[in-house]
């Protein structure tokens, strides 16, 4: 029988397949768990790469035909400009919501339905809304933020690099553009500046307009808050509130800065505009100075007065009572008058009643003292509502709110209540009754009585809503009517009275006219009585010569001239000779021109008066000239601003045109920059434009 083989001869033991491939498989895992960690190790940091490096700073947001609003995201800000990128609008910084720290992508649009919307969730914190609405000449964003949790507060601030500001509020100082000042995070109501001087006064629209052709028009219904950081930035701010008040606004960008600014009007204003009585314009005001104790004494004193002007040959003009003399004036005994009106001869009895003879303004206000008598019957007879009142509880009955005006303690006419309203008319029917007055000045409109004793006002009165309604009362006055505050009235048949000057070069004096000029007509507000001639603010009669005199060359060419000194006072022959001679030219030159171009106010609604770069709105020169304007299209003012001087440099905007100098018809080219150009102490350089 044969002998079998072995079948595993070698020395080394049997190992089965089982074992050898489980020792396999855990090196493998190892391998596979190694090269897993390294993949998303390199992928991690590829996409902190991607996010912070590679990722594209700008993501197109919305695109119009023209313009394009992208999000900065390193910034935190939007930014309009052109789709070619080779011009920037604006630049918003919206990084004040919610954490700066936290990098936001801003790029998931929650309304991708929709290609002229974008929606998104801030943070957890506010929801913007961002429409784009595409016109013929202008593409415009609206903007609503609204505060996801109550207490938020919303802030938005516009760059000033590269960009000329205008608009807003008057401030003391006025200066054109508005880059150059400075005001703290506060309400964007207005105030008395008398009483707040670092607020913000009369003419105040919720308009801004940018030199890179951008207009910024914000809600008129939210309570608002605006800060200028000085050549920085403005920030518009919401009042962060239990009712989640949103911070809503709309930015058109146009080709140039006219073109922004008219189309802006379109959108701001939409009510047809009404002319006040441009009979007005042909008179100048004088203010009558004298304190007095009586109506008797008024009465003489305007009789004094009126004779001087006549005696000086100062023409015809408007005698104004400030609300004191009007007080007494008004308190006159009615039979006082009329015994002296039977006891006089046939020949005098054309000077009776003396003031009914006398083109005079009164002045009023809605205050009234509490211990006038009027006040007190108006507790007795249930009439307390008149007046602004809060009641003592949710059903309680009515309690004025008390104020001070003019050192007294009073009351506010409630001009919510057309029973009070009615009251007030026919007090001033009486006046003009009993004293046969055409001007009639509303003053002290300014501030809100219940916000500044940090009291919640009515619904109807917040904000500035007082002012508004007062300029309606206003209207129902007459159109000789002259207020001292406007927001939202510029359309009304109303003239508006410019802030207080001081006596002085400064830019609160005579350098503050021209910016005060154009802020006022650029806010539409183009029918404004200027300070009187060498500054009122004082209250002090004005000695300076060289200063009435520079300043009395300025107000003839605006829509009024007002006088607070008489010119006998200030100065020699030369002073009268020189007030003749601007009266007569304001007269025989100027009313003209303004009315000519009050048809153009009303029909579209561009100002009378006109910055530089009306004429030229491409060229960068004409965006910060405060110390020119325009009257129209054709004639360019340039008086001398500076003590002492008897030259100025000046520049003629470019627009395809020439400019003729109205004292020796010399020629210059449009674009031209004069400079040291003779302007004596007499004369106030006038060019005229020639096609």
């Amino acid at each position: 029988m044969p002998h079998a083989r072995n079948r595993n001869p070698s020395p080394i033991p049997e190992v089965t397949w089982d074992t050898g491939l489980k020792e396999m498989n855990e090196t493998w895992k190892g391998a596979i768990a190694c090269l897993g960690v390294a993949v998303f190790f390199v992928m991690t940091i590829g996409i902190i790469y991607w996010q912070v490096v590679d990722q594209p700073n700008k993501n197109w947001i919305l695109r119009g035909t023209f313009s394009g609003l992208i999000w900065e995201r390193r910034t935190h800000s939007l930014v309009i400009q052109t789709l070619a990128e080779d011009k920037t609008y604006v630049e918003i910084d919206v990084g004040n919501v919610g954490n700066a720290d936290i990098e936001v992508p801003f790029v998931r649009n929650l309304c991708w339905l929709n290609k002229t919307e974008f929606c998104y969730t801030w943070d957890s914190v506010a929801e913007v809304k961002i429409s784009l609405e595409v016109n013929e000449e202008t593409e415009c964003y609206s903007m609503t933020w609204v505060p996801v949790h109550c207490h938020v507060e919303l802030k938005d601030c516009f760059s000033m690099t590269n960009v000329s500001w205008y608009g807003g509020a008057s401030v003391r100082g006025q200066t054109w553009p508005i880059n150059d000042q400075n005001a703290t995070m506060q309400p964007f109501v207005v105030s008395d500046l008398k009483n707040n001087p670092f607020g913000f006064g009369s003419a105040l629209e919720r308009y801004f307009l940018g030199s890179s052709g951008v207009a910024v028009l914000v809600s008129p219904d939210i309570p608002l808050q605006l800060g200028l950081d000085s050549r920085q930035q403005f920030c518009l701010q919401s009042l962060p509130s239990m009712d989640r008040e949103p911070l809503q606004y709309t930015v058109c960008v146009a080709n140039n800065v006219k073109a922004a600014h008219q189309e802006a009007v379109q959108q701001l204003y939409q009510h047809s505009r009404e002319l006040p009585n441009m009979n007005t314009l042909w008179l100048p005001f004088w203010k009558l100075l004298t304190n007095m104790d009586s109506g008797p004494k008024v009465e003489r004193e305007l009789r004094t007065f009126s004779n001087r002007l006549k005696r000086h040959q100062l023409g015809e003009g408007v005698i104004s009572l400030n609300e004191h003399s009007t007080t007494l004036l008004s308190d006159m005994d009615h039979d006082y008058l009329n015994s002296r009106k039977r006891g006089m001869s046939k020949r005098l009895t054309r000077d009776l009643p003396l003031v009914k003879l006398l083109n005079i303004s009164i002045t009023l206000s809605p205050f009234l003292g509490v211990d006038n008598t009027q006040f007190h019957t108006s507790l007795m007879d249930g009439t307390e509502a008149f007046w602004l009142s809060l009641p003592s509880t949710p059903q309680g009955q009515l309690i004025p709110v008390m104020s001070q005006w003019r050192g007294k303690f009073c009351v506010k006419l409630n001009i919510t209540n057309p029973g009070a309203v009615s009251w007030f008319l026919d007090r001033v029917g009486s006046l003009q009754a009993h004293l046969g007055m055409e001007y009639v000045v509303l003053e002290g409109a300014e501030g809100n009585l219940f916000e500044e004793q940090a009291l919640r006002p009515p619904q109807a009165l917040g904000g500035d809503k007082y002012i508004s309604l007062l300029a309606d009362m206003a209207t129902r006055i007459g159109d000789s009517t002259i207020v001292t505050a406007g927001t939202r009235s510029s359309h009304k048949p109303l003239f508006v009275r410019m802030s207080p000057l001081q006596s002085d070069w400064s830019p609160m004096g005579l350098k503050g006219i021209i910016p005060s000029l154009l802020h006022h007509t650029l806010l539409g507000y183009n029918f404004l009585i200027p300070d009187a001639v060498g500054g009122s603010l004082s209250g002090d009669l004005v000695t300076d010569e060289e200063l009435f005199i520079r300043w009395l060359e300025i107000t003839a060419f605006l829509p009024v001239i007002s006088f607070h000194t008489p010119p006998w006072v200030c100065g020699e022959d030369r002073v009268l000779n020189l007030t003749r001679a601007y009266i007569a030219k304001h007269q025989r030159d100027v009313v003209p021109l303004i009315e000519k171009y009050a048809d153009e106010w009303q029909m579209t609604g561009n100002p009378i008066y006109r910055p530089m770069w009306w004429l030229s709105p491409s060229d960068p020169v004409t965006f910060t000239i405060d110390d020119q304007f325009l009257i129209g299209d054709e004639v360019l003012v340039a008086p001398v601003l500076e003590k002492g001087a008897v030259q100025r440099d000046i520049y003629l905007p470019d627009g395809g045109f020439q400019w003729q100098d109205s004292r020796d018809a010399q020629v210059f080219d449009g674009g031209t920059f004069l400079q040291d150009y003779p302007v004596p102490l007499e004369d106030v350089a006038v060019f005229f434009r020639r096609s």
